[in-house]
């Protein structure tokens, strides 16, 4: 006889999770117990959204399923941002909600309410697990509705006595085969006219996002530019699949670069918020556009396009390069480029080498970077508003799967979270958290489940006592005397992980950032740097903004 919790965790194994990330509830100890019977490691976190959160991440990183679990009622509203911020970003997250019994369901059983309804606006699948021998089919649709085409979180509610109760494992039906790893290809008439229109243009531009790190598609994108000679820009998930220096990957270029471009190839990032809906100013009115997605909705959402492929990013690539043919030669075009780019790098170094106190957010960045990157190849979560948009454009990523952010639903409180999953991911790693001082507030308790956990990472607060992106454009907009709401306190976050047993570093002078960040990465242990910001410095540089 085996167990409902015990069949939750042998399909979690067999699936590869390592870790599942929860907050203790009695509704799911069942799938506790099968966790240690079945040597799955459980990781529990100081809140349920952080749970969430760290699964998200643990998908992103291995490129697979994450998995937290709560208990019933709070527990699984708790989780519920932590689901939509997966459903924006199109993460494979698997939450599993623990419910009162079903013979106590609508008699007012603790933390009872309705659940599987809460989710089916933000996942690809919600449902009730109604019975113990269903668990097995019921998790072999979650993994593989998570995982196919574009991914996307699943929730599955399962009760107390779907859990507890034992079934004869002999007579189960074990799922095996229950998915597919095939690539899609795109229509080859449509890579023709894709070729066609890129070799043509004379200002091309490619603008790649998270799909290129999904679909491991980093050497093919590097090998199509460098045949194609097309300037690239990255964003989400897409960071780093180029690394630091390569000779056409471009950043702060990218508004006149794109405005200008006559055609674009844009790889798996959608036309929303951060690509201006595919509009001005981001793309000239007469831009042609070729859009390479997996998901079909996506193609010419906001904004029409000449070319639409459906596809993976890595399949697209192969079937682009064997058509292109021989080496391009764009040398004035990647003069004029990079002569932009030149420009802008400079003006931003004036800010990166500013000696003003408060301390500037570039001067701040450009000193994190050096010391981060000397220290090893680190993995960076960005967790804030104009401090992350900041810091964005001055880390240099050595290679693919290092960046890691929110995604489009813009949600603070990643930070603990994420960088907990990196750590356990690959401990050998460094671990650097862009943290900014609003969203410590949120799951910043959770640098002592690292702690306890000893999962060391530099956590690097940037503190303007404010919530700095929001109160910036609403003093533009509505004047100081009503920009309630936006002011906080110059808190110690340093002392707070000295508190939980870390060790911290106050900064308040641009000569005290690098002994301090070089003494937080030798520490081994979560190390807090808490580095004191001029709340006018993003607005006055030209630099507020999000993190793209």
């Amino acid at each position: 006889m085996i167990s409902g919790g015990r069949l939750v965790a042998r399909l979690l194994k067999a699936e590869g999770i390592r870790h599942v990330f929860t907050l203790c509830g009695l509704h799911v100890a069942p799938i506790y117990a099968g966790c240690v019977e079945e040597g799955v490691a459980l990781v529990d976190t100081r809140h349920e959204q952080a749970a969430g959160h760290a699964a998200d991440a643990y998908a992103r990183l291995r490129r697979g399923l994450g998995v937290a679990v709560v208990t019933a009622g709070p527990g699984v509203t708790d989780a519920l941002t932590a689901v939509a911020n997966a459903w924006a970003a199109s993460t494979p997250l698997l939450l599993l909600g623990g419910a009162a019994p079903t013979f106590n369901q609508g008699r007012g059983a603790l933390q009872e309410m309705e659940q599987v309804d809460l989710f089916k606006p933000i996942t690809k699948w919600s449902d009730r697990v109604a019975a113990t021998e269903l668990v097995p089919t019921f998790l072999a649709r979650a993994f593989r509705v998570a995982l196919s085409g574009r991914p996307g979180p699943v929730f599955l509610e399962v009760p107390w006595d779907v859990l507890s109760n034992s079934v004869d494992e002999d007579g189960l039906v074990w799922p095996e085969r229950y998915r597919t790893e095939a690539r899609c290809l795109g229509d080859p008439k449509q890579v023709e006219r894709a070729v066609a229109l890129l070799r043509s243009a004379e200002r091309p531009a490619i603008v790649a996002g998270s799909s290129i790190w999904w679909d491991g598609a980093s050497q093919k994108l590097a090998a199509f530019a460098e045949a194609s000679q097309i300037p690239t820009f990255l964003n989400g998930a897409g960071r780093g699949t180029l690394p630091a220096g390569h000779p056409l990957l471009f950043q702060l270029a990218r508004k006149d670069v794109l405005s200008e471009a006559d055609a674009v190839l844009v790889l798996g990032t959608p036309f929303d918020f951060r690509l201006s809906y595919g509009a001005e100013p981001t793309f000239g009115a007469g831009t042609a556009v070729v859009q390479v997605d997996l998901d079909a909705t996506e193609i010419g959402r906001n904004r029409p396009v000449d070319v639409g492929i459906v596809g993976h990013s890595d399949a697209v690539l192969v079937q682009l390069l064997d058509l292109w043919g021989g080496r391009s030669r764009r040398d004035p075009y990647l003069a004029r480029v990079r002569e932009r780019e030149a420009e802008r790098r400079e003006r931003q170094r004036s800010f990166e080498r500013s000696d003003q106190v408060p301390i500037h957010h570039f001067r701040l960045a450009k000193e994190m970077s050096q010391v981060a990157n000397a220290s090893g190849d680190p993995t960076w979560v960005a967790d804030g508003g104009n401090w992350a948009a900041i810091a964005a454009k001055v880390v240099e990523l050595k290679g693919p799967g290092r960046w890691l952010d929110p995604g489009p639903l813009g949600c603070l409180g990643v930070g603990a979270p994420f960088a907990m999953a990196a750590a356990l991911l690959d401990p050998g790693r460094p671990t650097w958290v862009i943290q900014g001082d609003g969203s410590f507030g949120l799951n910043g308790f959770d640098y002592e489940t690292m702690l306890r956990f000893e999962l060391p990472c530099v956590v690097v607060v940037g503190n303007d006592a404010a919530w700095g992106q929001i109160r910036l454009p609403q003093v533009q907009m509505f004047g100081e005397d009503k920009s309630p709401a936006t002011r906080l306190a110059p808190t110690r976050y340093d002392r707070v992980v000295e508190a939980m047993g870390g060790v911290g570093f106050h900064v308040t002078r641009p000569e005290e950032i690098r002994p301090a960040l070089e003494k937080a990465a030798a520490s081994g242990t979560v190390a807090c740097v808490n580095v004191m910001l001029d709340p006018e410095a993003p607005a006055s540089s030209g630099a507020q903004g999000y993190a793209v």
